[in-house]
């Protein structure tokens, strides 16, 4: 009975002590996670970043690369800086930005490593590299930056910088660290998930002093990074830098779009800037200089300005009247009893009110718009008037998103039946005398110049638009791309009503109210004039636009061109267009006079005393203040944006018709 005894307790621990064999085989030859936790103080995981991808125009040019960096991140608990003088010099910082930088480290966390200084250069690295062994707590990470070989495009590419705080926490899926970089405003931003590509982890072994030793396990835990996708886009690099060489010493916009695809061709917004200057660690330093020029260069102009349209908003009156079947090609109408004067003289069919910018005709135009239901009581017959023609101008894309692939679009303002209750306090409280200045484009309508350009390609289409967009492929050359930008959207315009609108717009270039020298010869330009009022500073600063497309058959360019305080539409903004055209089209530019014209001209007002008067200066710097926008993301850039109150129709009564 005892040896039956005996012999059960053996087995008992013998069993347990095979079980404890058995365990700590498993933990210490099978089960790699323990020794992974056992090592960490030699084994050290590192994050791969990957290279962001690159961006192309339309040929096949490339706009944006990588170059290889280096990043230096500080573990505050873990630091251990001998000589602070010494560290600072090599560094080429201050004492006061090094003890600033820790601040911040240790803000974050003290045993999280978090950035110190980044986008050092191999020449700075190699050159610390050795030293940085005497220093511990600092790391360095192999990481890239953005480069712009072509100077150009700025406002449309974005920038790449570190992520903010609030970025940071309002992440919905955890995959930005402190000191990551992100892409923002711009096609950065737009395009971020698929630019940024895959991160991967490695593991290095290191000594006590936290120099690498080699790969842990030959990289057997090791996941590789992968590069993000290139971005194509529908640019013309070439037509797009002459655009910018156009537009020095200018404040304005061009944007071009290929009608048939709806891809923007060039997308130019003035003043401009150096994308490399906010890709580099002097980021802050060139953003607040940037931020703090009155000319606003980080505007993206094209899609965040909002100015009246002037007479280029004819063209939609013209081609709505006679879907509506309150206007007909051989319409006529006189000056008389027009409030709005015109520079143009005697009685004009549709297409002669085109090529000549007529007002009053136009003017007529609306009204009979405005009062074709039929309905005998003035107030009420205003308001479903506009509201039919507030319907028609919506399809478009007029007081709204056209849905670009940039974040920062904005929708401007389609003045309706609501808009006016409002503003005059009650329902039936205005009338047309009220909203006549909507027919030439002015009043409280306001427009980018993005939408203007999708004008232009809807009549170049016949009656309708592709949703304008950047991107032509990604990965490849029309791959990738949301669907969107395939769909077209009608704007419900018979295909034949456009022909009388279309001659006009010829014969606006041909001999219209365009400077003779822009109808350039075997570019069949058509095209509409504008001058968008700036009543505050008097019609010799009033803004030059143009829109247009070409050639009339089959056209492969649409385009609108703002510039402002450049007085006269068919000048200033119709050579721009002229001559980006003729680039396109051409491949070369052989209208050399208009050239040299063009780039001599210098509409940069707010700088000394202007034209010799003084005071001037502060009359420009005062409408500024109070039209640009106060930051670079939130409100529209507005020129003549609509006031809080009525606006007083005498200003729109003048000659404004070009």
């Amino acid at each position: 009975m005892f040896e039956n005894r005996r012999y059960i307790v053996i087995g008992a621990f013998c069993l347990v002590g095979l079980i404890y064999i058995a365990r700590l085989f498993y933990i210490q030859v099978l089960d790699d996670s323990y020794s992974l936790g056992s090592s960490k103080n030699s084994v050290k995981r590192v994050i791969e970043i990957p290279y962001r991808g690159q961006i192309y125009d339309r040929n096949g040019k490339l706009i944006v690369y990588n170059t290889p960096v280096y990043d230096l991140y500080v573990t505050p608990k873990q630091m251990k800086v001998p000589d602070t003088l010494a560290f600072c010099r090599m560094m080429n910082i201050t004492r006061q930005e090094f003890d600033s930088l820790i601040n911040l480290a240790v803000t974050y966390s003290p045993f999280k490593p978090s950035l110190f200084l980044r986008q050092l250069s191999k020449e700075d690295f190699a050159r610390i590299q050795d030293a940085l062994v005497d220093y511990r707590g600092f790391e360095p990470r192999m990481s890239s930056m953005r480069t712009y070989p072509a100077h150009t495009l700025a406002n449309a590419l974005g920038y790449v910088s570190e992520i903010s705080k609030k970025q940071l926490e309002e992440q919905a899926t955890f995959y930005y660290r402190q000191g990551d970089y992100v892409g923002h405003n711009g096609l950065e931003e737009q395009y971020e998930e698929v630019l940024r590509g895959k991160r991967g982890v490695r593991f290095v072994m290191q000594n006590v002093r936290g120099v690498v030793k080699g790969s842990y396990k030959n990289g057997e835990f090791d996941t590789i990074a992968v590069a993000g996708q290139n971005l194509y886009t529908g640019i013309d690099l070439d037509v797009q830098q002459y655009a910018d060489s156009l537009m020095a010493n200018k404040v304005g916009s061009v944007i071009a779009i290929e009608p048939a695809t709806g891809e923007i061709l060039v997308s130019v917004s003035a003043p401009t800037y150096d994308p490399n200057l906010l890709s580099s660690r002097f980021f802050s330093k060139n953003y607040v200089k940037l931020l703090k020029n009155p000319y606003k260069p980080l505007i993206n102009r094209p899609i965040m300005a909002s100015y009246r349209p002037g007479s280029t908003f004819k063209l939609i009156q013209a081609l709505i009247g006679q879907q509506q079947g309150s206007l007909f090609p051989n319409t006529a109408y006189s000056h008389a009893g027009s409030p709005m004067r015109c520079h143009c003289h005697g009685v004009r069919s549709l297409s002669g009110a085109v090529q000549y910018s007529c007002n009053p005709y136009f003017y007529y135009v609306f009204r009979k718009m405005i009062y074709f239901n039929g309905n005998s009581n003035t107030f009420k017959a205003s308001a479903i008037g506009l509201q039919q023609w507030y319907d028609a101008v919506k399809l478009f894309g007029i007081g709204q998103k056209l849905g670009i692939d940039l974040p920062t679009e904005l929708k401007g303002n389609l003045p309706s039946v609501d808009y006016y209750d409002k503003i005059y306090n009650g329902q039936y409280r205005w009338k047309f005398s009220n909203i006549y200045s909507l027919s030439i484009g002015e009043g409280e309508l306001l427009i980018s110049p993005i939408k203007l350009a999708n004008v232009a390609a809807i009549i170049a289409n016949r009656g309708y638009y592709i949703p304008p967009h950047y991107a032509k492929g990604i990965g490849k050359v029309g791959s990738g791309i949301d669907a969107t930008y395939y769909e077209k959207r009608q704007v419900n315009i018979d295909p034949k009503y456009f022909g009388p609108v279309i001659e006009g717009m010829r014969g606006a270039v041909v001999h219209g109210t365009v400077t003779p020298l822009a109808n350039i010869a075997d570019v069949e330009l058509c095209g509409k004039t504008g001058t968008s009022q700036n009543a505050k500073m008097g019609h010799k600063y009033d803004h030059s636009i143009f829109i247009g497309f070409a050639p009339v058959n089959n056209p492969k360019i649409a385009i609108a061109v703002f510039v402002e305080n450049a007085g006269w539409g068919g000048k200033a903004a119709a050579s721009v267009a002229a001559l980006v055209v003729e680039r396109y089209l051409k491949r070369k530019t052989e209208a050399l006079k208009l050239d040299e014209s063009v780039k001599a001209q210098n509409y940069m007002l707010n700088v000394g005393v202007i034209g010799g008067k003084p005071g001037l200066k502060k009359k420009v710097d005062s409408l500024r203040k109070d039209t640009t926008r106060k930051s670079a993301v939130k409100k529209p850039l507005m020129t003549n944006a609509a006031p809080a109150k009525p606006v007083s129709r005498t200003a729109t009564a003048g000659v404004n018709g070009n």
